[in-house]
């Protein structure tokens, strides 16, 4: 065996030898779908799956079926492994979106589940499932029935719990020697740990980020290579139903060693009119060769057509730089450049959301060696705390709703043309705003938001420090809510339909006083940090004017409590929070900052049902005779009722007509 290496490096050696100089300048971008050809494994049990996890959980103690929507948060359960655990294999693919060097984890010696079957390249997976992504293994069932259901009606009593393999091939050519090659995952859900060749590259445990990993040192070109991906989905995870799987798009990215670096550009503009617009660029610069380097940026902008492909001749372009990439170091460059007459980015139906392409192109001894594209819009947005938000000028009332990242039947596997169909729908039913509840979407569908023009509060968190949910973010928010903050910011910053940062829901740190109030701040400093140009925001529904929290925040966030929460007559005797109505309240506490409701109504329906008598008391809480029937569990699709702490839209429309410097709501 080690003659059969020795022979394959000689021969590896000779050819890349001897193609090095013709082949130098041919190192450009590739971007590869390896959506395909996957074969997939999952454990009939998580008690029956082998040991290679991230880290060990709280055991629960009781049931969560029936925990209220809006109960308090609580303080976290600390857990102390016994057993070697790879999280600290895991932790350094965060240290490039950690800000303080001394804060970096140090990767231990040693390469845990070398010996495990399924990371080996001779392992035969032929009686594994073969699959295509992005998938999710929990849709196609069975339901859970029961109030004793393994998987509660919170995450949708689908198996989306347990632990899973995925196993996939790759063909890395011998012509691929001496360029960085990268994995670049959308979204796997989760706890994903990641082998190539038997060896344990990384992973990252947030189910919703978009994260990448160097496969460079691990991958043989010419040879074998295999990719070996293991997710652990913990049950009692999530409020709502999280979908299972690598359940969005899987890329290899080859580049030259000196490229742009991941989500490496960020453009942003100002002193925007209809007659001209500064346009500033950073291009940030990896350099994985051995050596410094001389190279040259240049960036050209392009229109785009309705599908958001660029076309024509460049129509401005940044003046060339040239610049000095130390070994192994990083270098950002920053371009400026004043455009007359920019075609604005905005809503329909009074605004076009045009869309421009920068083209970025680095040179090393005038030949191309990277080229990278970044699609942006140019739009002036002012967020008034009098009038609500203005786009270009216009005030814009935003007619929003709260969508999570599932597509119904389909499940959490993203597909564009689903996502496309759902904003058409929200389209024509008047909607212009959507709240991506409450974690980072998938990149395509903040694609299709740019290009059809509705505006978008982009959200991270549904939990801090403190917990919702027994195995919820708060077990990894000490380790990742910085890397996973940072990096989900760079990746949208660039996205024109996103006005806003969210970052968090209804988090439990709004009972915790000053406490609660610097976990904020810690995280508000990041995101501007990456991003001064757009607002932060949290959404509360406990919180009050005087509270520490909303001071911290740039944008009063309001769920329910813009309209008040149970404060009708026929609430009474219902638990949980009271709140009288807060828009004039936070107005008057903060005059200077922007209000918005970013979480309304929650009225009942069942489709085609229709009980009767209809019960007089509107917008009150769903009861048998009063629009509900426990027999049949069906719910009068008159929507005159809600959920306990909510309200009926008709409620939501009256109170903000009465307060006109509230920008709007999302339902």
């Amino acid at each position: 065996m080690k003659i059969k290496k020795l022979v394959h490096f000689l021969l590896t050696f000779s050819i890349a030898h001897s193609l090095c100089a013709q082949k130098s300048a041919e190192l450009k971008r590739e971007r590869i779908s390896i959506n395909d050809n996957w074969y997939f494994y999952k454990y009939d049990s998580a008690t029956k799956a082998d040991p290679l996890r991230y880290d060990d959980r709280p055991e629960i103690a009781d049931k969560t079926e029936l925990r209220v929507a809006d109960a308090k948060p609580t303080e976290a359960v600390q857990v102390i492994s016994a057993q070697e655990i790879l999280k600290p294999w895991i932790l350094p693919t965060a240290n490039p979106f950690i800000s303080d060097p001394k804060n970096h984890h140090v990767r231990p010696a040693g390469n845990p589940g070398y010996d495990f079957p399924f990371v080996k390249n001779d392992f035969d997976d032929s009686g594994w499932q073969r699959v295509d992504l992005p998938h999710d293994w929990a849709i196609k069932g069975p339901f859970m029935t029961g109030w004793n259901a393994e998987v509660s009606g919170g995450m949708g009593r689908l198996p989306v719990n347990g632990v899973a393999w995925y196993r996939r091939k790759l063909d890395i050519p011998v012509t691929d020697i001496g360029k960085s090659i990268f994995l670049d995952v959308d979204g796997a859900m989760s706890y994903a740990i990641v082998w190539c060749n038997g060896k344990l590259v990384g992973g990252w445990p947030y189910g919703y980020n978009s994260w990448r990993l160097n496969l460079t040192p691990h991958l043989v070109p010419g040879g074998e290579n295999q990719l070996a991906i293991r997710l652990d989905n913990p049950n009692h995870s999530s409020r709502w139903y999280p979908g299972a799987g690598i359940y969005r798009n899987v890329w290899l990215v080859k580049t030259n060693p000196l490229h742009v670096g991941q989500w490496g550009t960020y453009i942003t503009s100002k002193n925007v009119s209809a007659t001209s617009a500064e346009i500033n660029l950073e291009v940030s610069i990896d350099n994985d060769s051995e050596s410094a380097t001389n190279i040259e940026i240049s960036t050209q902008i392009f229109e785009t057509n309705s599908d958001g492909k660029k076309y024509g001749k460049p129509v401005i372009s940044f003046s060339s730089i040239k610049v000095t990439v130390d070994a192994k170091k990083n270098e950002k460059s920053n371009h400026s450049v004043t455009m007359k007459t920019p075609k604005l980015w905005g809503p329909p139906p009074n605004q076009v959301p045009n869309l421009y392409v920068a083209v970025t192109t680095l040179k090393h001894n005038k030949k191309i060696i990277d080229v990278y594209e970044t699609t942006f819009g140019i739009r002036a947005i002012e967020f008034n705390p009098d009038k609500g938000l203005l786009v270009n000028g216009e005030r814009i009332q935003i007619k929003g709703v709260n969508q999570h990242h599932d597509l119904g039947a389909l499940g959490a596997a993203f597909n564009v043309r689903a996502a496309e169909r759902q904003l058409q729908r929200l389209r024509e039913m008047g909607c212009n705003a959507i709240r991506m509840s409450h974690n980072p979407p998938a990149p395509e569908l903040l694609a299709l938001t740019d290009r059809m023009g509705f505006l978008v509060v982009d959200e991270i968190f549904d939990s801090w420090e403190r917990k919702k949910t027994p195995h919820d973010f708060h077990l990894i928010f000490q380790d990742w809510s910085e890397p996973d903050t940072r990096s989900f910011i760079r990746r949208d910053r660039n996205y024109p339909s996103v006005i806003m940062w969210s970052m968090g829901n209804e988090v439990g740190e709004q009972y915790t006083a000053e406490a609660g109030a610097a976990v904020a701040k810690r995280l508000r400093n990041i995101i501007r940090e990456e991003d001064p140009t757009r607002p932060t925001t949290a959404a509360m529904n406990f919180a009050k004017p005087d509270m520490a929290l909303p001071e911290v925040l740039d944008v009063i966030s309001l769920n329910y409590q813009g309209e008040g929460i149970r404060q009708a007559a026929e609430f009474e005797g219902t638990d949980r929070i009271r709140t009288p109505p807060q828009y004039e309240a936070y107005h008057k506490q903060f005059p200077d900052k922007l209000i918005l409701s970013s979480e309304t109504a929650s009225a009942l329906s069942t489709r085609g049902v229709y009980l009767f008598p209809v019960s007089p008391e509107v917008s009150a809480p769903l009861r048998d005779g009063r629009g509900g029937d426990s027999k049949t569990q069906q719910v009068s699709a008159y929507e005159l009722h809600a959920v306990d702490f909510g309200s009926t839209a008709e409620k939501v429309f009256a109170s903000i007509e009465r307060h006109p410097f509230v920008a709007g709501e999302f339902v």
